[in-house]
């Protein structure tokens, strides 16, 4: 079972818990579930929202208001069979620099509506494979970014990072650019789990992207491990943990694959007969908690990992740890603007995503379109909500009539919650008291099961998310 470390009658989690024996309840393991990124998530997004839209969005966007950048790279050099992102092989690099010459325009569009120098708390470049730009287009890009708007002090600038092509001119570029943290992607070390997923990314090449990073003074280094991939075992989660606590990364995400070959024709390649079945699954999940507890690292929500004095630690204990597309952050921005084609923007009136298209995508940039396909506005329910599961996934515990009163909510309109939270507790993974509802030690595993209570559409979505565990 896993423990509370602390007193655990206090209002919250104090943001560590240790994982140690936790039970696998196939009922709730095997539900498919959303990561809850977003609410309401990203796959209800529709057509009603359109560019529009989002131009009135931004106008009304107020002049302080604090803004994070997305900017999304759809190419990599190989693509990997687990994948699930929006990501393709370019048969040619002309098509990458017309694509940031398209992203560049794009940040103009942008600066247009919402006027220039904009403050800017957070920059996140994802993929695909952003580290697939030379190292002149992506200070190019960077350099547009700055131009356009007004980097604080202390902005955090991320880029996901593929360590197989992550040469020293990459590595200069990235430290001249600013960059401040990397994610490296590593998901598995072991030989025949890299073999049967299309990507040989041996342990000295991660090793050698670690040094090389921190030699240039990028020192804040997450790395990303999955489990459920074909061929995998405890074992071998377990050896990939230990391996990137040894480099001294500051954070580790362990995400759970999610096989979908029906919505990504590149899992088709995977032998379906040699994934983990649902119970190893859930075993691989633990072991790499197990090690990465034993390594000095703090569990952080459901799938997280840091080290006790990195930011995301810190916030986790003080109450102060969000939830965005981003995943867990420190400080949320007001608004997050995305730049690329399927990128996803958060603003106070709602959801926004760019077309996933690359053609079509580029095509209403050139027009000097805003290049939205769709999207959600949010109402006044729609915010409570998504606050109280923010606050289940990032503290294990949520006092609703409290948080229903800051939203100027009645309670009330959260009482439906309650009848599925009670099956909840009669097994164990949660404590219910008046309104507030704590996830238990083995609740813990299970916190994507408990924020699902508070999202009234889910039982007419089943089937299009991944598994909880």
């Amino acid at each position: 079972m896993i423990q509370v470390k602390g007193n655990p009658g206090t209002e919250r989690y104090p943001g560590h818990l240790i994982w140690e024996d936790c039970m696998y309840l196939e009922r709730y393991a095997l539900a498919n579930l959303p990561r809850y990124t977003s609410y309401p998530p990203a796959n209800r997004f529709d057509t009603g929202v359109d560019a529009g839209s989002y131009r009135g969005w931004l106008r009304g966007l107020d002049p302080a208001a604090s803004l994070s950048l997305y900017v999304h790279v759809p190419f990599c050099r190989t693509l990997c069979w687990y994948c699930g992102c929006h990501t393709t092989v370019p048969n040619a690099d002309d098509r990458i620099d017309r694509y940031v010459s398209l992203l560049r325009a794009e940040v103009d569009l942008i600066a247009a509506e919402i006027g220039e120098g904009r403050p800017v708390v957070n920059v996140h470049f994802g993929g695909g494979t952003p580290t697939i730009l030379d190292p002149d287009s992506f200070l190019a890009l960077v350099g547009r970014l700055r131009d356009r708007f007004e980097f604080q002090p202390g902005a955090e600038i991320a880029v996901e990072v593929d360590p197989r092509g992550l040469d020293e001119a990459r590595i200069a570029g990235l430290a001249e650019a600013g960059v401040t943290r990397v994610s490296l992607g590593v998901q598995d070390l072991d030989p025949e789990v890299q073999r049967a997923i299309n990507r040989i990314q041996p342990f000295g090449t991660v090793a050698r992207a670690v040094t090389g990073l921190k030699k240039a003074g990028i020192t804040a280094i997450n790395a990303d491990l999955m489990y459920g991939l074909p061929k995998q075992t405890e074992e071998h989660v377990a050896a990939s943990a230990r391996a990137v606590a040894m480099l001294g990364v500051d954070r580790v995400a362990v995400f759970g694959y999610a096989h979908v070959p029906w919505f990504k024709a590149n899992q088709r390649a995977i032998d379906e007969s040699v994934l983990p079945g649902p119970e190893a699954r859930f075993g691989q999940a633990e072991a790499a908690a197990q090690v990465l507890d034993e390594k000095g690292y703090d569990a952080i929500g459901f799938d997280h990992f840091a080290r006790p004095d990195d930011p995301l630690a810190v916030a986790a204990a003080t109450g102060r740890l969000r939830r965005n597309f981003q995943g867990y952050v420190v400080e949320p921005a007001d608004a997050i603007v995305g730049f690329g084609a399927s990128s996803i923007g958060s603003l106070p009136q709602g959801y926004v995503q760019n077309e996933p298209h690359l053609k079509r995508w580029g095509e209403r940039v050139t027009a000097g379109e805003l290049p939205i396909a769709r999207g959600i506005a949010l109402d006044d329910e729609d915010r409570l909500r998504r606050e109280v599961i923010e606050r289940v996934l990032c503290d294990g515990a949520v006092d609703l009539a409290r948080v229903a009163d800051a939203a100027g909510q009645p309670v009330e309109v959260l009482a439906g919650a309650l009848d599925r939270l009670g099956e909840l507790q009669a097994d164990g993974l949660v404590a219910l008291h008046e309104w507030t509802i704590r996830c238990t030690g083995l609740g813990r595993r299970y916190m994507r099961n408990v924020a699902a209570c508070f999202d009234p559409a889910l039982d007419t979505m089943q089937g299009r998310h991944s598994r909880a565990v």
